[in-house]
């Protein structure tokens, strides 16, 4: 029987308060728009992408044990675009 995952509910059955990525990145986007205080936002995008991308590259790369064809394949990367992506971030 395959075993079948949900990957955007980070869950804990130690906690019912566990947040699905989704939720966590909405609540953690709507508190920093509102410690911006009304100041200026620009570039949001860029920023999240940013904040998120890296992450998301040393997690997956720590999880293939560093194996780029897996990890891309993981990503939905070609492999060039991985490592062109690794690169930028120094984990290469």
């Amino acid at each position: 029987m395959k075993k079948t995952f949900n990957i955007l509910k980070a869950e804990s059955s130690h906690s019912p308060s566990d947040l699905t990525l989704r939720q966590s990145v909405d609540k953690t986007l709507r508190k920093y728009l509102n410690q911006m205080s009304g100041q200026p936002v620009s570039n949001l995008h860029e920023l999240v992408i940013k904040e998120v991308e890296e992450p998301l590259l040393t997690a997956v790369m720590e999880h293939t044990s560093n194996n780029q064809s897996k990890a891309s394949i993981m990503l939905g990367l070609n492999r060039g675009t991985l490592r062109t992506k690794l690169k930028q971030y120094g984990l290469l």
